[in-house]
């Protein structure tokens, strides 16, 4: 069964007189009245990420996957909550020291702080981390507008080459792999512009799954289609270099998630606020398509304006 399917035939009606859980249609919790944002993220090894032999890294990765649900609803994370499930070997002495080492120097970068959580026995290893911000105003996920702009933060695809290097399915030199993984396990979740996307986003979402999953996820419910131009999605130059050398497919690259940067719509008089808050900012915001009316169909165009075909658009939560 998939995620949408289980919130909407069992989950969804559990919220009918509950306003602030958004219809369960978005990433948090929102009450309006007492300025609180929530949300809450589960890991689970061998699905979320590969293995624990790196605790160090893997807990950054999923502290800031968390947070990043705020952070794209224009939202400070403030409070976190962590919990885990697992045993003598996953939580041995020197994991928790790397644990505890990562989580303070993640509480120092993004001014969280810990306020509790539980651990509990079990032969598989998982973590539950709920993250707690304060607002007057979020970003809604589905607040499209016919002829919005789409623009995303960052580079896509980075962070999937890294999943590969760790599954030995790619094979880099040291200098590739190196800054690969560092882009699987230490995501640049845009913090810096937190304070800025209120002012021109109608819309907004994290990339988990893939860009093109999550940005169905932001138009569901919504009586619009998208139209995205290939060539304009961001890319690393070493993964520039990648695709010529290996002759990987960009669109692959890029709808595979794990890269948690922010994707928006904004309208188009929004477009010099915009370049102005990346230029400010010094951070990459890229233009990569538009919002069309229902009447057309949603698409991807190549640079020769050839319209592709996506088997896959990204990571399914199947059931």
């Amino acid at each position: 069964m998939h995620e949408f399917d289980l919130i909407k035939n069992y989950f969804s009606k559990l919220t009918k007189n509950n306003k602030s859980a958004l219809n369960l249609n978005d990433d948090v919790f929102f009450d309006k009245k007492k300025e609180l944002v929530i949300s809450v993220d589960t890991y689970n090894e061998g699905i979320h990420f590969p293995n624990f032999n790196k605790p160090y890294l893997v807990i950054k990765k999923i502290l800031r996957a968390t947070i990043s649900d705020l952070i794209c609803k224009g939202v400070k994370p403030k409070y976190y909550f962590i919990s885990g499930s697992g045993n003598k070997k996953t939580f041995s002495i020197r994991k928790l020291k790397d644990l505890t080492k990562s989580l303070l120097e993640e509480q120092k970068k993004y001014n969280i702080k810990l306020c509790g959580g539980d651990t509990t026995f079990s032969k598989k290893l998982s973590f539950s981390i709920t993250v707690i911000g304060f607002s007057k105003k979020i970003i809604f996920r589905n607040k499209t507008k016919i002829n919005d702009d789409i623009y995303v933060t960052g580079n896509l695809g980075d962070s999937f080459i890294g999943l590969n290097v760790i599954n030995k399915k790619i094979n880099l030199k040291r200098n590739y792999n190196n800054y690969f993984l560092d882009k699987y396990y230490k995501p640049d979740v845009q913090i810096k512009l937190v304070d800025q996307l209120l002012k021109f986003s109608n819309s907004s979402i994290d990339i988990s799954d893939g860009l093109f999953a999550d940005l169905e996820k932001m138009i569901n419910n919504q009586n619009v289609k998208y139209e995205i131009h290939l060539d304009k999605v961001p890319i690393s130059k070493h993964m520039e270099m990648l695709l010529k050398k290996r002759r990987f497919q960009k669109i692959k690259m890029i709808s595979n998630g794990d890269d948690y940067q922010i994707l928006f719509t904004a309208n188009k008089n929004k477009s010099r606020i915009i370049k102005a808050a990346s230029k400010k900012l010094n951070l990459k915001i890229t233009k990569i398509g538009r919002i069309l009316p229902s009447s057309h169909k949603s698409s991807i165009i190549d640079q020769k304006g050839r319209v592709l075909r996506v088997n896959n658009k990204g990571y399914v939560h199947q059931f």
